[in-house]
């Protein structure tokens, strides 16, 4: 059997494995969101919305060592290099021990008076605040502190790992909305210190399964300063790129909570909710298949690992239409369904941060065959500038007046120029056509989505609006969707090879 084909069985295997992963964990968080919405509040929602991204915003500190360790690992497993990879490790956690510290200080003094005197929040409810935002700082240095050993069970593409542990994580969240609606105690304050809890606990496998199964993660401390300098120098750039992210997701965030308080904060919180649900399925794939990216650059195939890149962007934007559409159409009286209080502006910021979702999925893998190649410097100043506009642009629609959902369009139009930047930064370190990526992928699926999302409308204004239409726009949605990316999105071999799977499948059942 060809190494290609192994490879192939092996993304369908982990695959198979992250979406059984990601069902359970989908279906328990979207019902805990509902929980936790009906039981602390809008007020108290928001509150932990936005006070958590303040904590979120000193992860970018983290985030440049994360991506590195990640690379540096993936790498050394393609070179079969055992010493090298231990070494690999131990300096990566030694580093990320020194990164937990160092965000902990920062999170204690510049962070601390920040959340305490600038952000708009209920006085009667600092205190249960503080109490989040310690919760958050903790659970932050947990997940820290475990990045290196979550590094190996990717690049090792060990996925049952996560599938088997998010029953525990299942089983974690259901307790805590039993333990939240029961304890007649502030709940805000609960809930921060169970979240906190339930975090140690996942984070402590993850660890003890890295320690037992993977020889590299036997941790004692090192310091090799030529690794220290090469894996720091990747991380440097990377500290700007998702800097950039940071500064975007959060600011905007802060920028909402200081123009319209907490309650717009509730309304994109449970947008960010129903984004994490359905962008899992693209996620889950990518994360299946770019450690084989990375191997296959360290290993010097550039073909396959470029072939990976166009079939990821495709495949992964057609997951997510798949399953992001349906939402769309039927946002309103979804969400009704769903929560027993919808925030105000929550419709159009869901449908918004599902667009620019649709428009990332086409770049994950780009950004992983970049960051293959080491060649990140250019990448990180030049995506995390355009992304960064994202903060002033909104800051000044917002002074002058604009309703909150317009920060979303701006979000869109960054998610839009970062992809082209990140497309003609790839094309100069591999041989890539981007003519090929614009005309076949971009614009096609595009094309594909508009197509799909305006019929679906207009025929969804024909009906009334209740729980049968609901069933059955949905059921005609996924079908339509399917119809459109067999007849217009794959090419004539890939719909010959779907043929012939389905008549297989129908010719072994009979």
């Amino acid at each position: 059997m060809s190494s290609a084909s192994e490879n192939n069985k092996r993304i369908a295997k982990n695959t198979l494995f992250l979406y059984f992963r990601l069902l359970i964990t989908m279906g328990v968080n979207l019902y805990t969101a509902r929980v936790v919405l009906a039981t602390l509040g809008v007020e108290d929602y928001g509150i932990y919305n936005v006070v958590g991204g303040v904590v979120v915003m000193f992860a970018w500190l983290n985030s440049g060592m994360l991506a590195s360790s990640q690379r540096f690992i993936s790498f050394e497993l393609g070179r079969n290099s055992f010493e090298r990879l231990h070494k690999v490790f131990c300096n990566s956690v030694s580093i990320h021990l020194c990164i937990a510290l160092v965000i902990l200080l920062c999170a204690e003094t510049a962070g601390l008076w920040f959340m305490n005197t600038k952000l708009n929040i209920n006085p009667l409810r600092i205190s249960a605040a503080n109490w989040v935002y310690q919760c958050s700082v903790f659970s932050l240095m947990v997940g820290i502190v475990c990045v290196p050993y979550n590094s190996c069970i990717v690049a090792h593409e060990h996925m049952k790992t996560y599938a088997y542990v998010s029953i525990i994580d299942v089983v974690l969240k259901l307790a805590i909305v039993y333990f939240l609606s029961v304890w007649n105690i502030d709940k805000l304050k609960f809930y921060a210190v169970l979240v906190l809890a339930a975090t140690s606990i996942v984070q402590s496998i993850y660890l003890v399964y890295c320690r037992h199964h993977f020889p590299e993660c036997k941790y004692r401390f090192s310091f090799d300063k030529d690794l220290f300098r090469q894996m720091f120098a990747f991380a440097g750039w990377s500290f700007i790129g998702n800097l950039s992210h940071a500064f975007k997701e959060q600011g905007s965030n802060i920028l909402l909570n200081l123009f319209f308080g907490t309650f717009v904060n509730a309304a994109r919180g449970i947008a960010g909710q129903v984004n994490a649900a359905v962008n899992g399925f693209t996620v889950n794939f990518q994360m299946a298949l770019n450690p084989q990216i990375v191997k296959s650059y360290a290993s010097g195939n550039y073909q396959y690992a470029t072939s990976l890149v166009s079939k990821s962007s495709r495949y992964s934007f057609y997951l997510l239409l798949i399953v992001s559409v349906p939402a769309f159409v039927n946002m309103e009286y979804l969400l009704g369904l769903w929560l027993t209080v919808v925030p105000e502006y929550t419709v159009i910021f869901v449908r918004m941060i599902l667009l620019i979702s649709l428009v990332n999925s086409l770049s994950g893998s780009i950004g992983t065959m970049i960051q293959a190649s080491g060649k990140v410097r250019n990448y990180n100043i030049i995506v995390g500038l355009i992304i960064m506009l994202d903060l002033p642009i909104s800051y000044f629609i917002l002074k002058a007046g604009y309703l909150p959902y317009t920060v979303m369009y701006v979000a869109l139009f960054t998610a839009t120029a970062s992809l082209f930047a990140r497309l003609f930064i790839m094309k100069r370190i591999v041989e890539y056509s981007a003519r090929y990526f614009i005309v076949t992928i971009f614009c096609k699926n595009i094309f594909i989505a508009g197509t799909i999302i305006y019929a679906l409308l207009y025929v969804q204004s024909l009906f009334p609006v209740n729980f049968l239409t609901f069933i059955s726009m949905s059921l005609f949605s996924v079908l339509f969707i399917f119809g459109i990316i067999y007849i217009i999105g794959l090419s004539l071999r890939e719909r010959i090879m779907v043929k012939n799977k389905i008549l297989n499948r129908i010719i072994h059942f009979k």
